[in-house]
């Protein structure tokens, strides 16, 4: 109940600034082994747009094997160091690993044509009582071919380490389409590892993405 009230809490203050929202990135993914829809979203919550409210979720359904069946939430309040740094707390509910508390920094780096941005965390998991480590690598490429359509590459990259030494849960995610007045769908796979052995899953599919 009290990581339930923070993050509600969390979520709220991002909703009493709605005309200071910077973007929020809806993605539906289906595929022959799964279907994955994931929210995203980043609001300042100042006028100097030096605090800012990050919020990740998402929900993963496998057709068949509905173990891997997960549901994560995190907001993050970022303190921006400047355009390209920045660091804050989260809280993080996931269906898998319960809750953890978690301290990011994140680099950006981005022009009119590229994005990369990489979150290492470390964090403290309730229910395994111990550390783990996390980083997050995505990468963004698009190229205009006239004023309405662009062609876009995306990637999506995370590994977690149990004790900062044992693997716990990897993913890869790629994807291609085309962008129309803010409208971008495509084709994309995914590639899933879980555990100290990992258990791999792939699945390759199409997508929806937009953002708001």
């Amino acid at each position: 109940m009290k990581k339930l009230i923070i993050i509600s809490s969390l979520i709220f203050i991002g909703c009493l600034h709605p005309l200071q929202a910077q973007f929020t990135q809806v993605e539906l993914f289906t595929g022959f082994e799964k279907t994955d829809f994931t929210l995203y979203s980043s609001y300042s919550i100042n006028n100097s747009k030096t605090l800012s409210l990050n919020t990740l979720a998402f929900f993963q359904k496998f057709k068949e094997n509905q173990e891997f069946d997960e549901i994560g939430i995190q907001p993050t309040l970022f303190w921006n160091i400047n355009k390209n740094i920045a660091l804050g707390p989260s809280i993080y509910y996931n269906s898998f690993a319960g809750y953890s508390e978690r301290l990011s920094a994140k680099f950006t780096f981005k022009n009119s044509r590229i994005l990369f941005v990489m979150v290492p965390t470390i964090a403290y998991s309730e229910q395994k009582n111990a550390g783990y480590a996390e980083v997050l690598a995505q990468f963004q490429l698009n190229t205009p071919m006239n004023d309405k359509v662009s062609l876009w590459f995306n990637g999506q990259f995370l590994t977690i380490w149990d004790a900062f030494n044992q693997h716990s849960r990897s993913f890869q995610q790629l994807r291609t389409g085309i962008s129309f007045n803010g409208h971008q769908i495509g084709i994309g796979l995914d590639f899933d590892q879980y555990g100290p052995n990992p258990i791999e899953k792939t699945s390759f599919g199409v997508y929806y993405r937009k953002t708001l």
